[in-house]
């Protein structure tokens, strides 16, 4: 077993030498580059750092869209058979895809669901399912709302990754920008089937995308 036994330090903060002993042998030594040390540290601290990130996105990511599939099985509970329903089923079958592949994120990055997945899987198919009951136009008024802010939060991380290193996060990239632009197509759809001539339009739009802050906030950190 060796044992350190002293330590002496030359041109300080860069380097020194260690000395250490195994029982019954002559006192050894070898250098450490403290320099090299310290970057160690430094580079660990930043992987650290941007894992802590990464887990982050793909953590309210997952959330996000496990929330809007509940939003839209809400909706098509309600509304599944007027002449809307088909528009729904379309916009619903795309968000099934965008949580496959943030599912298939969370296992291979090994990152923790939030533990508010019980919630949003009663809110969201409360929220779908309130808003049909105020027919097509309520839907897709919380159509428009909830889009608009899943769009803004993605805009906000791809930012954040072109900022940090585009090359290396290519792939989340894409997947986040591809999900960013059904997301802006539903928001258009919704626009289009007459969303801002629903009851209280500006109220409930308000209200709906203060709730989706407050579920991105909160996703992202327990």
């Amino acid at each position: 077993m060796a044992r350190v036994v002293g330590i002496s330090f030359r041109t300080l903060g860069l380097s020194s030498r260690v000395f250490h002993r195994r029982q019954g042998e002559k006192l050894q030594s070898f250098h450490v580059n403290i320099t090299t040390v310290r970057l160690c540290r430094a580079s660990n601290l930043v992987d650290n750092e941007e894992k802590a990130v990464l887990d982050r996105i793909i953590r309210v990511d997952h959330a996000g869209e496990y929330g809007a599939n509940r939003i839209y099985a809400g909706q098509m509970a309600v509304l599944g058979r007027s002449t809307v329903g088909p528009i729904i089923q379309h916009m619903w079958d795309q968000e099934k895809e965008h949580l496959k592949k943030f599912s298939e994120l969370m296992v291979s990055h090994r990152v923790r669901p939030t533990v508010l997945m019980p919630l949003w899987n009663v809110a969201g198919f409360a929220l779908g399912a309130g808003t049909a009951l105020l027919g097509k136009k309520g839907a897709m008024a919380c159509t428009v709302a909830v889009e608009a802010s899943i769009s803004e939060h993605f805009n906000s991380q791809i930012r954040t990754l072109m900022e940090s290193d585009p090359e290396k996060h290519r792939a989340l990239l894409q997947t986040i920008k591809k999900c960013r632009d059904d997301e802006l197509e539903h928001h258009d759809t919704g626009l289009e089937h007459d969303a801002e001539l629903a009851p209280g339009y500006f109220l409930l739009k308000n209200a709906i995308q203060l709730g989706c802050r407050a579920a991105i906030f909160l996703s992202e950190r327990v």
